[in-house]
């Protein structure tokens, strides 16, 4: 690696680099909820102190993607401290900054603001903690950028495609080509660079003059096949890769042999899993250039709550533990509390020479039991150490080592075995369990219509991200789409045949994976504009129920005082109505509440107002079906039945009836269905003379979900295709 001396000049760029800070992790502890705040203002202290020309951060600033207004708070407060002042910026920005900053609505940096005073800049990439969500893809570096405090680069808007085009510094002769991309699903992005959709633009003159500084937030180690990034798969003409979201802190620079570019992993600055990677010194690095040169320096971190740890396999002290002996859990766990005892002495000493560091340590001890001996209380074990230990009840973890017994071309070789590690520190991903249950379940409860991967990635969102329409929106979606497929085949409606066209039409999309992804996409924008039409829903509703307070004052108790209809979107029904089979069309308008129908008003009433129209909105997974169907007219000759009956819950059950067709359907709904915080299960029975058939979807159990849609959608596919011919 090429070094510079650390003598500052007027050429030379200081550059403090740290990744993976986590605000907010653990907020709510009482002994560890204040260490991600100690130790982020301890980086923006050795940034001020260096006298660094702009702050990198390589993702996961935040721990959650909603950070609490606590943490919010405290971040804006640290920048507010450290970051603005009179000390002038000596680096000059040479790039288009409306390419850069394209998605923000002031596209500069931020110290040069005319209303700002910054000292300090800080250009920070997203990660996977902190991602862009939500209807208007937002994240809470979104709102940083927004109030001037940093500067959020990086981000990519499209998924078919990936131009990261570089913000390019000066100062003095020195030259740096800064690229970012923020964090991108692993298997996504490596599809992409196989199929060669990411480039990275180069300056046009002089490309050979610029020191190429990339960084980059995903997998580096390999987790699955496609689930990490490569190293080769990076460009040769990259001078150093800043790699955030690994844990690990790596943070001298190491050399690829084969692109030739040196890899800077810094790793995090908090301990957020007791495993060995976490144990490893925390630092973070100042980093030199001049001209195509580097150095990185190294400056640990005095903040960080310290993490001892050591492995205890029984088995290897046969002379002090027999599985025989009725004495020997008492054995063991005096043996325990000895380990435990020796690191907490090595952390005493340790924090000693560092009265920063915080007191109480974190102890974790890995006792691996195999051999016939039986674990202790955890739970009583851990008293003893709730006031010396920041983590009583994880401090130790029993586990029995995995065997994978190795097979030869011929036989089986007993006599050896190939001890697992233990998975503790291994993250399990929601879609690797939904594709996991699938690929073991029974045949029965096989998915028909729907793939894993698309089930899978909606469930993620669900889960991650809080979006709460994603897995209505993507059987909806879905459904749809066989639907039509089903209709361009000219299939008939017999179950065999629609069996079969529905397993072909799967196996397809199951092999095109960009046309899968593409489904996922398009039903999370719909989730996300239903999550936007659901602020004016309730803004209507709410709205409304002002008015009827209002118009109650005026005109007293009378139901006459007010008018004969209202448009109310979804609210509740408030008026008495009863409809019968033989009523005309002026009665029953009148008890129409609810769907957007409106009347003269009565001449009697002593208020108007106009009406709220809102857009529609399905009101549960049913809707996915109905909306397939031909809907009869209100105004049609045929006749219908229907009762609107009141009672004092907040729910409303409604009954249409056509003669014709004779089916009957009953959906309970309530007010503020998708943004109620409670989840409360939504329920539909539906039942056909054509077939008996009676479902339940509760929205509520996300395996119970998956498993009837599995076993309804082929039936819900003939049902369809017959009342849609006979429509």
């Amino acid at each position: 690696m090429s070094t510079i001396n650390s003598q500052d000049d007027e050429d030379t760029f200081k550059i403090l680099i740290a990744t993976d800070i986590h605000l907010g992790y653990l907020e709510k502890d009482p002994v560890r909820g204040n260490d991600t705040f100690v130790t982020f203002n301890e980086i923006l202290e050795q940034a001020q102190k260096n006298e660094v020309d702009f702050v990198l951060l390589g993702g996961d600033l935040f721990h959650e993607n909603k950070p609490s207004r606590k943490t919010v708070h405290s971040c804006l407060e640290s920048l507010r401290k450290y970051c603005m002042g009179d000390r002038p910026v000596h680096f000059e920005i040479l790039s288009d900054q409306a390419v850069n900053f394209h998605f923000s609505k002031f596209p500069w940096v931020n110290y040069q603001d005319g209303n700002l005073n910054i000292s300090i800049p800080i250009f920070s990439i997203h990660g996977n903690h902190d991602d862009p969500t939500g209807a208007d893809a937002l994240c809470a570096l979104d709102i940083l950028s927004c109030a001037g405090l940093l500067n959020h680069f990086g981000r990519s808007t499209s998924v078919e495609k990936i131009d990261i085009s570089p913000v390019l510094l000066r100062k003095g002769r020195t030259k740096i080509a800064l690229y970012g991309l923020g964090a991108i699903p692993d298997e996504r992005l490596y599809r992409m660079f196989v199929n060669k959709q990411v480039t990275m633009l180069r300056p046009k003159e002089d490309e050979d003059s610029w020191f190429n500084l990339f960084v980059i937030h995903q997998n580096r180690s390999k987790h699955g096949a496609t689930n990490y990034i490569p190293e080769q798969f990076l460009d040769d003409f990259i001078n150093l890769v800043v790699w955030g979201h690994e844990h690990e802190c790596k943070i001298a620079p190491t050399q690829n042999e084969q692109q030739r570019f040196y890899v800077s992993q810094p790793g995090s600055s908090v301990v957020t899993s007791l495993s060995p990677g976490e144990a490893v010194k925390k630092h973070i690095g100042l980093l030199h250039v001049k001209g195509k040169k580097m150095k990185m320096q190294k400056i640990p971190l005095e903040t960080v709550r310290s993490f001892h740890m050591e492995d205890v396999v029984l088995a290897d002290h046969p002379d002090l533990f027999n599985p025989d002996n009725p004495k020997v859990t008492q054995a063991i766990q005096a043996f325990c509390m000895e380990k435990v005892e020796m690191m907490l002495d090595n952390a005493e000493r340790e924090r000693l020479g560092n009265p920063r560091q915080p007191e109480k340590p974190l102890i974790r001890l890995r006792v691996d039991y195999t051999g016939g001996f039986e674990p202790f209380s955890v739970h009583r074990f851990s008293q003893k150490y709730v006031d010396r230990i920041a983590n009583p009840k994880d401090i130790i973890h029993f586990f029995r080592h995995r065997e994978q017994k190795e097979k030869n071309d011929s036989d089986l070789n007993f006599g050896k075995l190939v001890s697992r590690p233990a998975s503790e520190g291994m993250t399990l991903r929601v879609e690797d369990l939904v594709k996991q249950y699938f690929q073991t379940a029974e045949k029965k409860v096989q998915l028909s219509l729907l793939t894993e991967r698309g089930m899978g990635e909606a469930v993620q969102e669900f889960v991650d991200k809080e979006e709460k329409d994603a897995i209505e929106e993507l059987v909806k979606f879905q459904l749809e789409k066989t639907q039509r497929f089903l209709k361009e085949r000219r299939t008939d409606a017999e179950e065999e045949k629609i069996d079969e066209e529905v397993r072909r039409f799967r196996e397809s999309r199951r092999k095109n994976t960009e046309e899968e992804d593409e489904e996922v996409r398009e039903a999370m924008t719909r989730a996300r504009a239903h999550r936007s039409e659901d602020a004016i829903l309730a803004s209507a509703s709410s709205d409304e129920e002002l008015m009827d307070m209002g118009m109650k004052v005026a005109g007293g108790d009378s139901d006459d005082s007010l008018p004969s209809t209202r448009s109310r979107g979804r609210g509740r029904a408030r008026g008495r109505a009863r409809g019968a089979r033989g009523q005309n069309s002026t009665a029953r308008g009148s008890s129409q509440r609810g769907r957007g129908n409106t009347s003269q008003e009565s001449a009697t009433s002593s208020r108007t107002y106009k009406p709220v129209s809102v857009p529609a909105k399905n009101m549960s997974i049913v809707d996915a079906f109905r909306s397939l169907k031909p809907q009869p007219s209100w105004n049609s000759s045929k006749s219908y039945s229907e009762d609107i009956i009141d009672v004092d819950s907040d729910l409303e059950e409604i009954s249409v009836v056509p003669s014709k067709v004779n089916q009957r359907l009953s959906a309970p709904s309530s007010l503020s269905k998708r943004s109620s915080q409670s989840q409360i299960s939504k329920g539909v029975d539906f039942d056909s003379d054509e077939s008996s058939y009676s479902y339940h979807i509760d929205l509520s159990s996300i395996s119970v979900f998956c498993l009837l849609v599995t076993w309804t959608s082929n039936s819900w596919i003939i049902w369809i295709l017959k009342t849609t011919n006979t429509g």
